[in-house]
């Protein structure tokens, strides 16, 4: 198989997870954080159009669709009103903190910040997420996280080398759905 074939292959292996994360959510068996959510996709797709800049290649595609399925999964959200979980002042303080991490990238126009601060505001727009499913893991299905990173991986192996330019934002994905994942399967919060 050669190196585009597996890219397309890691990308397809997480759309599958997104895509059945989205029929869970326009069903309204998950309960996506709207601001997590619409902010997801925005750092993956700057991340994107940085690395094609810098003259990155088709590994790109992997971090796109990390754009693209948080934006359908957030416009679905109006599809089932069971699927909205209710947004806290916190929420809106990490979104408006993440939007800060995109226009710095904005300010800078330079794509080793670029990719800094799209890791910095997905991270940001994540917490909310992080705090749902570690108080309410009910809310979430685990498997689909996973898919991404098994994408990601693949993805990393075919890469002559691994640089922050063309493999940082993927790296810090696999970690943060690796971690979203394993507070949704073994429902650590719920533990305690």
């Amino acid at each position: 198989m050669t190196n585009q074939s597996i890219v397309i292959l890691g990308t397809l292996i997480g759309a599958v997870g997104s895509i059945f994360y989205l029929i869970e959510t326009v069903k309204g068996g998950v309960k996506p954080n709207r601001v997590s959510f619409i902010l997801w996709s925005l750092p993956p797709l700057i991340s994107t159009y940085a690395n094609i800049k810098s003259g990155g290649g088709i590994e790109s595609l992997m971090t796109f669709s990390v754009g693209f399925f948080p934006l359908v999964i957030f416009l679905a959200t109006f599809f089932n009103k069971k699927s909205v979980w209710k947004l806290t002042g916190f929420d809106f303080v990490c979104g408006v903190l993440s939007l800060l991490g995109f226009f710095l990238w904005q300010i800078t126009q330079e794509a080793y910040l670029a990719i800094t601060f799209s890791i910095i505001s997905d991270f940001l727009a994540g917490i909310p997420t992080i705090v749902k499913t570690y108080k309410h893991p009910e809310t979430e299905l685990a498997w689909p996280w996973l898919m991404p990173v098994f994408g990601e991986i693949l993805i990393l192996l075919t890469l002559k080398n691994i640089t922050f330019l063309n493999s940082g934002f993927m790296i810090y994905v696999a970690l943060f759905n690796t971690l979203i994942f394993l507070l949704a399967h073994y429902k650590i919060g719920k533990r305690r």
